[in-house]
């Protein structure tokens, strides 16, 4: 699935509906970092904007979602909260796409700034 090109706020515009989490995951995590555009350099700061709607209607692998986890530490002892990615897939869909795309990001000062341009959307109107 190819991006849509909106000339308004976001460079790129991807709708998840019917599509898979690691595939649409890979996509977006490629458009956030600049890697689609012809002038790529991996040190620039100007990024682009993405937004990703209809991620309600997400696909899931229930067997694989079920057999990770996702855990919050709070840096007390015994403060270690953990979730199945399953029940958080079901809670907020957009956390279990924003989990997978944060992962596919470099791990580098350039990380937070990326996740902060991506934008998720319910609906069909953008």
């Amino acid at each position: 699935m190819s991006p849509a090109r909106n000339p308004k706020n976001y460079d790129f515009i991807f709708d998840a509906r019917d599509q898979t989490l690691g595939r649409l995951a890979s996509q977006v995590a490629l458009a956030l970092r600049g890697k689609t555009k012809a002038n790529f350099l991996p040190s620039r700061t100007t990024l682009p904007h993405v937004l990703v709607k209809n991620v309600y209607f997400l696909r899931f692998n229930e067997k694989r979602l079920k057999a990770s986890t996702f855990w919050r530490y709070s840096g007390y002892p015994s403060g270690r909260h953990e979730k199945m990615a399953w029940e958080v897939a079901q809670q907020n869909p957009q956390e279990v796409l924003r989990h997978a795309i944060w992962g596919m990001l470099p791990k580098n000062k350039l990380q937070s700034r990326m996740i902060k341009n991506l934008t998720f959307y319910h609906g069909d109107e953008k």
